[in-house]
């Protein structure tokens, strides 16, 4: 897929949602972009290199998806299932045979379509609901929660391409 010249957030609103919940649809659609550009660029000898032993591509990639469902887990209310849990502590790990970036990409995207789903199904006079993360229960609402997993997203998308760019230029 090609993207389109211009950054999510300057094409407008996007049709289905509640307005103040935009920045965060604009984040999401920005990640599954620049994710879908990326994997085009990063050769398979790439994907889980550690530069200087920063975290590697896969881990970025990998993380941006496991943390987003985490976050709207705790957004809907609920509490993390074991296998998020399992999940969480394995993202780092590429798996036998190593998961390619193809492969990765295409689970963050089905994890944006779930989070998409969620945020058209999220009404304004919920955004303001108390909510507690993880064992510790500690506060934070809706809004915050949604927020977060949009920043989050996009914060990891960064390190991905700011680390297949390390490596590009390496070779």
């Amino acid at each position: 897929m090609t993207a389109p010249s211009t950054e999510a957030w300057q094409r407008g609103p996007v049709a289905g949602f509640e307005p103040l919940l935009m920045p965060v649809v604009h984040a999401l659609i920005q990640a599954r972009e620049d994710l879908e550009r990326l994997a085009t660029q990063v050769p398979p000898e790439h994907v889980w290199q550690r530069p200087g032993g920063a975290a590697s591509i896969g881990f970025h990639v990998r993380h941006a998806g496991g943390a987003l469902d985490r976050l709207l887990t705790y957004a809907r209310g609920e509490g993390l299932s074991d296998a998020q849990r399992a999940f969480a502590q394995t993202e780092g790990d590429p798996g036998e045979p190593a998961a390619t970036m193809d492969s990765l990409v295409a689970e963050v995207g089905r994890t944006i379509d779930r989070a998409l789903e969620q945020l058209r199904a999220t009404s304004s006079s919920s955004l303001l609901d108390d909510r507690k993360v993880g064992r510790a229960g500690l506060p934070s609402n809706v809004l915050g929660l949604l927020f977060h997993a949009a920043e989050h997203s996009t914060r990891h998308v960064g390190q991905a391409i700011t680390t297949a760019r390390i490596l590009r230029t390496a070779r």
